[in-house]
């Protein structure tokens, strides 16, 4: 563990970590602990780094600590369950109760801190036939408002509600909603603060987990507490929807939060990803699965369909995102050397893998290598993921004169009247 006037061992650390953020996930316990004065200076020492913060907190501890003094039952404290009417009070004074706190606690500390109405729910339905009432499913993160937040040198705190917009409330896991939050503002960490050490197996504190490794111990029943098999789910769905790193800490230690982020060894447990996912150019071998991928799609009308001898001569311009070694998503990149255009096409995230940010960053592959390239503008054709593209690529409305004579001439012939779309690469 380092020591808090170790600010050498911290220094090695701050030149990757500034202007980047972490998503501090606080269970409600913590937050009634004395130590959390302690994670309120660390997070003002992270904050003086210039390394963003984002606060997600819990309430499962306030909620039933208010229906146990009130004498009401409830139906479910941490928002994956039913929650009914009487429960969702409960959530709602307790949350506001704890995001008071925590304000109140940053300005002690000379941190400016918000709570924007950024999240987005609607109603999580009916579940295994089970009408689940007031307990919601992130819909949208309003990504801009909280980006102008910490801009601003300022910290957004999150409470585990989500708003439809219609003067509705909705509960929400604390968990899963930092992992929204993290990958929706391409967060590097998130830190999850809880009243254990980490993750253990067989009583024996788990340092280090890959995310293959992760979810083999969820595998095996009775090795994880339930506690702890919840935020090593989230771990592994952060890991797979872009966060690199995810830490499970000890809230109570004194010096848990800077001794995990600034030290090799940390204090808890480290989720990370390095080698899951890689996205990588397409070889001959793929082929048949691209093949499948793109069939699939076309049988919906997503995708255009193409040929296995088209896909061969043209192989050469796909690439793949493999998960575990396994592709499970492809695109092309079509070059257009004449009019310095590339075409983004054939767009597929394999079935079970779309919830995971994965066409994004395959996306964000692709530009970044049409741009390497010299490209100077990217351009899609779609006739039902247009507002996907336009939402969470950056791509806006074009014409078909905006396009390059072939692509026009083959659009023409089509009769697929696809939406165009096209964004700058300057």
């Amino acid at each position: 563990m380092i020591r808090l006037t170790d600010f050498r061992e911290i220094l090695r650390y701050v030149p990757g970590f500034r202007g980047r953020l972490f998503v501090i996930a606080i269970d409600g316990e913590i937050i009634e602990h004395p130590n959390f004065s302690n994670i309120l200076l660390d997070i003002a020492l992270l904050h003086n780094l210039n390394i963003g913060v984002a606060i997600v907190h819990g309430a499962s501890h306030q909620i039933r600590c208010l229906a146990s003094q009130l004498g009401q039952q409830i139906s479910n404290d941490n928002g994956t369950g039913l929650t009914d009417s009487a429960t969702i009070d409960l959530a709602l004074k307790a949350a506001n109760g704890i995001t008071h706190q925590v304000l109140t606690g940053l300005a002690s500390v000379g941190l400016p801190a918000v709570c924007p109405n950024a999240v987005l729910a609607h109603p999580a339905g009916i579940l295994k036939g089970i009408d689940m009432q007031f307990t919601g499913r992130v819909e949208r993160i309003d990504v801009r408002s909280l980006r102008q937040i910490i801009d601003q040198r300022s910290i957004p705190v999150l409470p585990p509600l989500g708003f439809d917009g219609r003067s509705q409330t909705y509960r929400l896991n604390s968990d899963r909603l930092a992992v929204e939050i993290a990958s929706e503002l391409d967060a590097i960490k998130i830190v999850y603060v809880t009243m254990r050490d980490g993750v253990r197996k067989s009583n024996e504190l788990v340092r280090h987990l890959t995310v293959a490794e992760s979810r083999e111990l969820l595998k095996s029943d009775g090795n994880v507490s339930k506690e702890m098999s919840a935020k090593l789910e989230a771990a592994c769905q952060a890991c797979s929807r872009g966060v690199s790193r995810v830490h499970i800490i000890n809230g109570r230690s004194e010096e848990g939060l800077l001794a995990e982020v600034f030290s090799n060894e940390g204090v808890g447990t480290l989720i990370y990803d390095d080698e899951y996912e890689v996205i990588r150019p397409a070889t001959l071998n793929d082929m048949p699965i691209i093949h499948t991928l793109i069939h699939q799609a076309a049988e919906n009308d997503e995708v255009v369909f193409i040929t296995r001898e088209y896909l061969e001569e043209q192989i050469g311009n796909f690439f793949v995102v493999e998960i575990d070694r396994n592709p499970v998503a492809c695109a092309a990149l079509y070059p257009f050397k004449e009019s310095a255009q590339a075409e983004l096409a054939s767009v597929v995230v394999g079935i079970g893998h779309e919830d995971y940010g994965i066409g994004r960053r395959l996306i964000s592959h692709l530009e970044n290598t049409a741009r390497a390239r010299g490209f100077k503008e990217l351009f899609c054709l779609s006739t039902q993921a247009f507002t996907y593209f336009q939402q969470k690529a950056g791509f806006v409305d074009a014409t078909v004169d905006d396009l390059p004579e072939p692509r026009r001439i083959e659009l023409s012939k089509s009769g697929r009247n696809s939406r165009v779309l096209k964004k700058s690469l300057h």
